[in-house]
């Protein structure tokens, strides 16, 4: 039997990542009960694991876990004396693979609901399209337990006061309600992204992010922004291994050893992207401009050989679907690069007195590095000082630190 415990925990740890969210959607709407659907569908993998090590693994594990939380569904609505219309529904919920797609993307729709505030559409898509512990999302939020805790009790008592219902938006809104989707996607990645510097670094947030990228995909197969988001995501994360030095500190781009780069998730990020291509109409959205950005990047062997003008060009492009002055400021480097530090700097005087630029501390920090590559290392110190006292996290002070050293090599990085 001790053999047999392994080969049970895999074949239960290869069911739920096929088919957990198959089921908890499928019991959320026949319950319509959160907290139900996952304390049925976990009480079902403490049985799976009581028993299949004694009674083999079954044929069909997904059917089996499937038909575990149902009858646990069952049990605990019988006790609640719950109506016999609402049993009837859940004892006729289909095994996975007869229907299933409509309530995972229903219920990524649900969970991202614009009636709900932005940080509960995170948390509660984490928890239950992802099935990440309260802690674990707490811990990657650098907050507690509890206060994620409450912040999914809302997102849920929200949901159920205002009467949210379980199912996709109409057909005219429903790019509109995919683009809030793919907003709380792309935010769940930048935090992840954002946090992944650090001797603990830990990219559980952007690899998850990835992930509902991909999931999505699957669920909405003709939405070339869906897959463009995942081409994006994808090529962004193929970085994370060379991201970071041996430290946990952040390397720049042009630094990083290209050979660290994950060429496997580079190739998907490129298939995403041609499919986003394909399903392409007139009109090209932002995740798609900023997957072909990243592409440019993540196809240049060294350096040297990136693609600077195409691009510049598709930062155009972005400023035209999507004008920002994040995105502007990001044109400005790109410019710097094709066309020297001197014209990068002038695109950055143009959008000097933006007011959404005020204290934000890449501003100094690129007017630095234009002036390093100029020669003009007096003033690039000072522009870097003026990061230094705008950064925010560890992580950030700690490369401004290295880039103002890089100024005045004698400087202690320790002292900034």
């Amino acid at each position: 039997m001790t053999d047999l415990v392994p080969a049970a925990r895999r074949a239960l740890a290869a069911a739920l990542a096929a088919e957990r969210l198959r089921i908890v959607a499928g019991l959320i709407r026949t319950t319509g009960d959160w907290d139900l659907a996952e304390d049925c569908v976990q009480d079902a993998a403490v049985r799976a694991l009581d028993r299949w090590p004694t009674d083999g693994v079954p044929d069909n594990p997904a059917a089996w876990l499937t038909t575990a939380a149902r009858r646990r569904a069952l049990d605990v609505l019988r006790r609640r004396q719950t109506e016999a219309a609402k049993l009837r529904e859940v004892q006729a919920m289909p095994y996975p693979g007869a229907t299933g797609d409509d309530d995972r993307l229903e219920l990524i729709f649900t969970c991202c609901h614009p009636a709900l505030p932005l940080a509960g559409r995170v948390a509660l898509t984490l928890k239950t399209v992802s099935g990440l512990s309260t802690r674990q999302i707490a811990a990657a939020f650098l907050t507690t337990e509890a206060t994620m805790g409450q912040r999914l009790l809302r997102a849920k008592t929200k949901i159920s006061h205002a009467g949210i219902s379980f199912a996709l938006p109409e057909s005219h809104r429903l790019a509109e309600r995919t683009a809030g989707v793919l907003a709380v996607i792309y935010l769940v990645f930048n935090e992840g992204y954002a946090a992944s510097a650090g001797p603990a670094h830990d990219p559980l947030l952007a690899q998850e992010a990835v992930e509902l990228a991909g999931l999505l995909a699957e669920l909405l197969p003709y939405s070339p922004e869906v897959h463009a988001l995942h081409a994006l995501l994808l090529l962004q994360h193929s970085r994370w291994p060379a991201r970071v030095d041996a430290a946990g500190d952040l390397v720049a781009m042009e630094d990083q050893d290209r050979r660290r780069w994950d060429r496997r998730v580079i190739d998907d990020g490129l298939r995403a992207l041609q499919r986003a291509r394909t399903e392409a109409g007139v009109t090209v959205g932002p995740y798609r401009v900023q997957a072909e950005i990243a592409a440019l990047h993540a196809t240049a062997p060294e350096p040297a050989a990136t693609d600077w003008a195409g691009i510049v060009s598709w930062y155009d492009a972005l400023l035209t679907a999507q004008s920002s002055p994040v995105v502007a400021l990001n044109r400005a480097v790109a410019l710097g690069f094709r066309d020297g530090p001197a014209a990068g700097l002038l695109a950055l005087e143009e959008m000097a007195d933006d007011p959404c630029l005020v204290g934000y501390h890449l501003v100094p920090a690129v007017r630095a590095d234009l002036l390093w590559r100029a020669g003009r290392t007096a003033e690039a110190a000072d522009a870097y000082r003026d990061a230094l006292g705008l950064a925010r996290t560890e992580a950030e002070l700690r490369f401004l630190g290295r880039r103002l050293q890089r100024c005045q090599p004698t400087l202690d990085p320790d002292t900034v």
